[in-house]
């Protein structure tokens, strides 16, 4: 085939991939809008006959019974969408506009999108369906609630307390497009608690609105649950663990980073410095450097930092990047410590502690080391 025919049928790929998103996204819409008004309209009926939850049960049986081709009304699921209108009724978000959300956010893959598309196809997008037009109008489709997948929202309405933090998550959930295994991930990792609590100088270093955005890059504690370590790891062992796993380590460090290398070289006059893991972020448009520290943080490490950035920003920044970022994660630190240490440095850099699943005590003693097992190895060829 010549190279025409293929970039042609290439484009055709793109805006038939482009097109099929756009109608799995729309549809999506509508079936929210269809679930907040069955919400409303059980919770108003229950309001002003005093039925109870038996309502809701007989319902469940008589859809299924008359639209027997159609998924999505179950008795689990009615009582979900009647949660979901109690729950966001009186809040902003039904009149928010989701206008962040942009198609080029999502591959024609993404869970996110396509992850509930097989129960809102058999929810009938027919716009003659009565059960359809009872929901025109009722929540608008450029509302935040109407950009994520109804799946989605059943895992935020059961493990999120409030609406401050149901926004969060689903905010976070557009913006990094999130599976819904991943947004459990998230809310059981509390990340609403870490997310951008990292103590930091970057008020101080960098101009607005990069400031903002590093600050909220940064958690405090990082978890790296999905390792488990002896608790006297030594640093390079971390640091090759973390690499191994970099796409978990990726989704904990959040949306933006790509990594560069581990122990990468400097050459500072005569000298060669290494840097623990070296990462450029897409959206600061900068260099990131993390050091990893298994004890207490001591000043001396910021100091140590300010002169990894310095190096930085002389031998790899360009004139379209910003300045570089540091990253200091310790296994602990003291507050007061951390903040006069970062007082009068230049350079900007964050510090948060961070946590690993620590193998038990009586597993450790037990398991041979590393020169017991190369010993063994070399018995046996």
């Amino acid at each position: 085939m010549d190279k025409t025919y293929i970039d042609w049928i290439e484009s055709l790929k793109q805006k038939i991939k482009s097109a099929q998103l756009k109608a799995s996204i729309a549809v999506n819409e509508e079936m929210i809008r269809l679930y907040w008004d069955i919400g409303k309209s059980i919770v108003e009926k229950q309001e002003s006959f005093a039925w109870g939850s038996k309502v809701v049960e007989q319902l469940a049986k008589d859809l299924k019974r008359d639209l027997p081709d159609t998924n999505g009304f179950s008795r689990t699921n009615l009582f979900a969408m009647r949660k979901f209108y109690s729950f966001f009724k009186e809040s902003e978000l039904i009149h928010q506009a989701g206008g962040q959300v942009r198609i080029g956010d999502f591959s024609e893959s993404s869970s996110i999108v396509q992850q509930d598309v097989g129960q809102i196809e058999n929810t009938g997008s027919n716009l003659n369906n009565p059960i359809v037009q009872q929901a025109v109008g009722q929540l608008t489709p450029n509302s935040v609630l109407c950009k994520i997948p109804w799946g989605h929202h059943i895992v935020i309405l059961n493990k999120t307390q409030s609406i401050k933090e149901a926004q969060f998550y689903i905010q976070q959930t557009i913006q990094n497009n999130w599976s819904r295994s991943v947004l459990e991930m998230q809310l059981a990792s509390k990340l609403i608690e870490r997310q951008g609590k990292a103590q930091n100088n970057f008020e101080l270093t960098l101009p607005k609105p990069q400031s903002d955005l590093a600050r909220e890059t940064l958690k405090d504690p990082f978890k790296f649950d999905f390792l488990t370590l002896e608790v006297n790891v030594q640093e390079l062992e971390l640091e090759r663990k973390l690499t191994e796993n970099i796409t978990q380590f990726l989704l904990e460090l959040g949306k933006g980073f790509a990594f560069v290398g581990r122990q990468y070289p400097l050459q500072v006059g005569n000298k060669e410095r290494r840097l623990d893991l070296l990462f450029y972020h897409i959206k600061m448009h900068c260099y990131v450097v993390i050091d990893l520290k298994m004890g207490e943080f001591e000043p001396e490490y910021a100091g140590k930092m300010n002169y990894y950035l310095s190096a930085i920003d002389k031998l790899l920044k360009t004139e379209q990047d910003n300045p570089s970022v540091g990253i200091i994660l310790c296994k602990s630190k003291d507050t007061l410590e951390v903040e006069y240490a970062l007082q009068d440095m230049n350079k900007p850099m964050g510090i948060s502690e961070f946590t690993f699943s620590e193998l038990p005590q009586l597993i450790q003693r037990n398991m041979p080391s590393v020169e017991e097992l190369e010993n063994e190895l070399n018995k046996l060829t």
